[in-house]
């Protein structure tokens, strides 16, 4: 493989990487916070990119958009948190898996209703638009590295506001132990309301993001689920700074490995054979990567919960 498509697919792994911590990001302060399993976590990000979507379109400006459907997403989070999930805390991890899983169908088939079912397709904004030169002959897209910087900002946001702050200390401390914290007085409920809704707008901020590039279309938060999952379990639940590094791991190996491996495989195959091959072991390379890393540290790469 030349050096400048090794180069291009290392940075969309980066890219890639950015939008599964933002997702991940909110679904490990959920998990690590309040032991609950919410496999609808990717449905926010599904709606993020549907809002900023039809936000865009309506007022004519990308930004808008974004500006728009962040809220909105928040929104539609904490609506969920108070109908649907603040009601199954005290549940069991089965029954918690359960009904987050209904939510999706219910979601999912809310967003064809009112969206249908034909991909949305979202416009770079025009300041994002073009490339650039990376070395000669080689031009990357501005809105991918666009991508790459919100998302370090972001994660170095998230990490001020969990680690710097009064609501960040709560937050920690509500993670190692729930009870002490409501005996002190802290509304442990609106504290939890609080992180979920957060949560969501990431998840939310991420499907926007995604938008220009991928198609918006109904079920594209669950493939980006099970990624997310497979993040916070290598970081380590709980911790935001397991999470950015492990996201950044597994969309490198997700896409280097989709790339580099069916030429690795005509190495000692034939050319349809290696095609075949390569593909079903570059979709297995992230899965034993996260045994392999399970396998000497098996509480993740960070054992200290919300850090």
């Amino acid at each position: 493989m030349a050096v400048e498509l090794l180069l291009v697919q290392a940075l969309n792994g980066l890219q890639f990487g950015i939008l599964l911590f933002l997702v991940a990001a909110g679904l490990t302060l959920v998990f690590g916070v309040m032991d609950f399993i919410n496999l609808a976590h990717g449905v926010q990000y599904m709606l993020g990119a549907y809002l900023g979507a039809s936000f865009a379109t309506a007022t004519g400006s990308f930004w808008l958009g974004l500006l728009l459907a962040l809220p909105a997403a928040l929104l539609v989070g904490l609506l969920l948190e108070w109908l649907v999930y603040r009601h199954l805390y005290d549940r069991d991890h089965l029954q918690q898996v359960l009904a987050t899983f209904g939510v999706i169908l219910v979601l999912n088939e809310g967003v064809r209703v009112i969206w249908g079912t034909a991909p949305l397709q979202v416009p770079v904004p025009a300041l994002l638009s073009g490339g650039v030169e990376l070395m000669p002959g080689l031009r990357y897209p501005v809105y991918r590295l666009a991508i790459l910087v919100a998302g370090v900002a972001t994660a170095a946001l998230l990490w001020v506001l969990v680690e710097r702050t009064r609501a960040g200390a709560l937050v920690r401390a509500g993670a190692t132990n729930a009870l002490m914290v409501a005996a002190l007085g802290v509304d442990i409920r609106r504290l939890f309301m609080l992180v979920f809704g957060f949560g969501a707008m990431l998840a939310g901020f991420a499907g926007v993001m995604a938008a220009p590039i991928l198609s918006v279309e109904p079920g594209m938060g669950d493939a980006l689920l099970i990624l997310a999952f497979v993040v916070i379990v290598i970081g380590g639940i709980g911790s935001v700074r397991g999470a950015f590094l492990a996201a950044l791991l597994v969309g490198l190996i997700e896409t280097l490995g989709r790339s580099l491996m069916p030429d690795l495989m005509r190495l000692f195959l034939d050319p349809s054979s290696a095609r075949q091959v390569g593909a079903a072991l570059a979709s297995m390379l992230i899965y034993i990567a996260m045994a392999a890393i399970l396998a000497v540290r098996p509480q993740g790469l960070f054992l200290v919960r919300m850090g």
